[in-house]
């Protein structure tokens, strides 16, 4: 069950919390992982040796998802060496939390050039790589906020929202291609960002969780190989809540 053996996946900020837990979760389940990151390539090549320690196999890739021009080379070059890209989960992304009335032009455009431009840029070039193989997963990694809305993320549950629009268009343009592409839409997940929180706000957080604690990358890693897997091949333009219950 959900066996990737032979397949060529791609996690784009799999540098660090649910992209690097889903670059050893995907190498695990016998994918060959090109992890990508921006500019920690000392954190990217953590998730390497972890990848490699679970006795998986992958490579670095790097590049910025908001530049067409290198995402479209990066992906080129993988494709090249490799003869296919079967799975893409665009999991890169910033959060500039700001009350509307503090929102600056710059803090939206770097929001949406990363977390919107970017997953259609990638979509876009690997899509093109799929469509020659009839086959393709790609995964886009949403957020609970972008459905339940949060006080002072505007910006980040707007860019999370349009993914879900992404996701649902894609999955009716491509499924005659053997495409699938599906959202996944995490809680409050033990990240670098949720590590900033004080106590006060991981307990309220806690309290609106009906599970009653904050979730792991892990748990949100293993519906990332569920949908890239032949078991979810049914499956497609779905929203897959990772959010221990706190929207429903």
């Amino acid at each position: 069950m959900f066996d990737l053996a032979g397949k060529i996946a791609v996690v784009t900020g799999g540098s660090r919390g649910i992209g690097r837990a889903t670059c050893v979760a995907l190498a695990e389940a016998g994918a060959y992982v090109l992890v990508n990151y921006r500019a920690n390539a000392e954190a990217a090549e953590e998730t390497l040796r972890l990848i490699q320690e679970a006795g998986g196999q992958g490579e670095l890739l790097g590049f910025d998802v908001a530049d067409p021009e290198a995402v479209d080379q990066a992906i080129k070059q993988a494709y090249d060496k490799h003869g296919k890209i079967d799975i893409l989960v665009n999991n890169a992304g910033i959060s500039i939390n700001q009350l509307l009335l503090r929102v600056s032009p710059k803090d939206l455009e770097m929001t949406w050039a990363t977390n919107v431009n970017g997953a259609i840029f990638c979509a876009k070039a690997c899509i093109k790589t799929m469509m020659r193989k009839r086959f393709g997963r790609i995964i886009n990694l949403s957020s609970v906020v972008a459905e339940s809305g949060n006080p002072g993320q505007v910006v980040y549950s707007a860019s999370k929202a349009a993914l879900l629009g992404v996701t649902r268009t894609l999955a009716r343009e491509y499924a005659s291609r053997g495409i699938t592409v599906n959202a996944i839409a995490p809680g409050f997940i033990e990240t670098d960002m949720t590590s900033e929180l004080t106590e006060a706000a991981r307990a309220g957080l806690v309290e609106q969780t009906p599970l009653g604690r904050i979730g792991r990358p892990e748990e949100v890693a293993a519906a990332v190989v569920f949908l890239a897997s032949d078991e979810a091949s049914y499956i497609t333009g779905q929203v897959v809540r990772v959010n221990g219950g706190m929207h429903v």
